[in-house]
């Protein structure tokens, strides 16, 4: 970095460490229970795997991929690499979610470290002064350290930080690699360290596909280099990558058919979010055609306003809105161009190919690149306009440090004032869970009885806390919903929790055929003290009068 001694930079870089290590700790234990569900669905297989069931999951809860069994071959759709990284401290502290955080709050610190290594590349393309150099880099990392987005989602051990850290740190490598691409040799620990960090990247969430375009474009377009250069230069990271993925892709193949992870294609012909959950009525061309040009142009509107206003603008404001503003003016260097490529690309094909399922957290989870890309755009944006007060107004004294200072500030605070509604909310949720089951077995009714399995429409939580095999609940009508039970013997119960969907209760509450079969079950007054934890859930029993299905 510019003006910065080895010593001064490893001192830099583990004060950031420090900073977004303490911010998350203390985050992440206020987290009681795993929201959202797919946080739970990797906590709940990496405790299976370390108690010796194997990678499997009891929660089914989705239907397109086969073979449909319990317990469920975990992985038909996201993947393994953070439920591997959580299982680690498992094996020695515990099966918790406690135990679980311990590499998520690990990796989400690396996070705002790699920032502040983008950002020092940046001043050191824009022959920033040391003194901006120094400001820039370490407002940037620290900010980063705060943000909301980066410190909510280290605390939760899903693939969003783990995706963010391998990107980043492959993007950090291709620069590097392409500031001198002739000296790039086979055995060049740079260029197996981008195929390394994009193997493992594949093993983490399926956008990894853009760091590899983003590679072979890059390469495509360096001046200078002939074909066997670029060919050396994409063959040996793709080479390295395909070896890291291999063994997975192969136990893919065994479990599920295919060495790829499913449903892609499905998740693209979505029409409403629900339809991941589809059983009788899955999505198809035909069916999504059929919406019409208006509506799938709405939907592509709606994808690209999620995915900017919802993922990107809100929850890091006002100091995202200012990135977001400057994003332009900053996504020229060469420094930040492959984080540019990456964040662009899994922003459009999510936001247009994907449009349904985004809004249920496809770009979300692979925002983490965006999100930093967002603070040191912000960050460059106030340091310039703080430079050009300075000119004008004739000060003496560099007054760089307000930009980043005004970062940290603006971070931290909305971080401490809206992260404790989220830890309060999975305190809520662990205290729905652990009444629904206490007063389930109080009426006679435990949920855990052997040879039973129940459904709901928040299947993965149920599953987890309830240590039993649990359906997910279609979007369709009563007589498709007792179909599913009667393929799956056994299905006794319907937990119902907050329903939004357009059948539950919908059709129970108008009678549609089928709704007979659906009891509901007296679950007594809550004896607590406050409002009742269980709120609007309700469990039926699943049984048709005389016996019939």
């Amino acid at each position: 970095m510019t003006g910065l001694t080895r010593r001064e930079a490893w001192l830099s870089a583990l004060a950031v460490f420090g900073v977004a290590l303490v911010a998350r700790a203390l985050f992440a234990g206020q987290v009681v229970f795993p929201k959202p569900e797919d946080t739970a669905y990797y906590v709940g297989v990496a405790r299976n795997l370390v108690e010796g069931r194997g990678l499997v999951s009891d929660a089914l809860w989705s239907y397109a991929t086969p073979p449909l069994v319990f317990p469920r071959p975990a992985f038909e759709v996201w993947l393994p690499l953070p439920t591997f990284l959580a299982a680690i401290p498992m094996l020695v502290l515990g099966p918790t979610l406690a135990a679980a955080q311990v590499m998520s709050v690990l990796v989400g610190a690396v996070v705002p470290v790699l920032a502040w290594r983008l950002a020092a590349d940046v001043a050191a393309e824009r022959g920033m002064s040391p003194v901006r150099a120094r400001t820039l880099a370490l407002g940037t990392g620290l900010t980063s350290a705060v943000y909301l987005p980066l410190v909510l989602h280290s605390a939760l051990p899903d693939s969003t930080m783990l995706f963010a850290a391998l990107a980043l740190g492959a993007c950090l490598l291709m620069t590097r690699v392409l500031a001198d691409p002739r000296g790039a040799r086979l055995t060049d620990p740079r260029m197996i360290g981008i195929g390394l960090l994009m193997g493992l990247a594949a093993l983490t969430r399926n956008e990894a596909a853009w760091l590899a375009v983003t590679w072979v474009a890059l390469v495509a377009v360096t001046r200078g280099l002939d074909r066997a250069t670029k060919l050396r230069l994409i063959g040996v990271v793709g080479v390295v990558a395909a070896l890291v993925f291999a063994p997975w892709a192969l136990r893919n193949w065994s479990a599920f058919g295919s060495p790829l992870p499913g449903q892609a294609v499905t998740n693209a012909f979505s029409v409403s979010g629900f339809d991941i959950f589809a059983w009788n009525d899955p999505p198809t061309l035909s069916r999504y055609l059929a919406v019409g040009p208006a509506r799938l142009i709405e939907m592509r509107v709606e994808g690209l306003t999620h995915n900017l206003v919802n993922v990107l603008l809100l929850p890091g404001f006002p100091l995202s809105a200012v990135g977001l503003l400057a994003l332009p003016w900053v996504a020229r260097g060469r420094a930040v161009r492959p984080v540019v490529a990456v964040t662009l690309m899994t922003f459009l094909v999510t936001s247009l190919v994907f449009p349904v399922a985004t809004t249920w957290g496809t770009f979300l989870h692979a925002a983490g690149p965006g999100q930093v890309l967002i603070v040191l755009s912000a960050l460059l944006a106030l340091d310039a306009v703080l430079l050009s007060l300075a000119r004008r107004m004739a000060w003496t004294k560099d007054v760089s440090w307000l930009g980043a200072t005004t970062g940290v500030a603006a971070s931290l605070l909305f971080s401490v004032v809206l992260l404790a509604g989220f830890a309060s909310g999975s305190r809520d949720t662990a205290r729905l869970y652990d009444e629904l089951g206490a007063r389930m077995a109080a009426v006679g009714r435990p949920l855990a009885e052997p040879g039973i399995r129940l459904m709901s429409n928040f299947p993965i939580w149920v599953a987890e806390t309830q240590r039993t095999s649990t359906l997910a609940l279609p979007d369709e009508p009563p007589e498709d919903v007792l179909h599913l039970a009667a393929t799956f013997p056994g299905t006794k119960y319907l937990i119902l929790t907050s329903p939004e969907s357009a059948h539950w209760p919908t059709d129970l509450e108008t009678a549609q055929p089928g709704a007979e079969c659906f009891a509901p079950i007296d679950l007594g007054a809550y004896a607590g003290t406050g409002a009742d934890p269980l709120g609007t859930t309700t469990v039926y029993e699943i049984g048709c009068p005389g016996g019939a299905s």
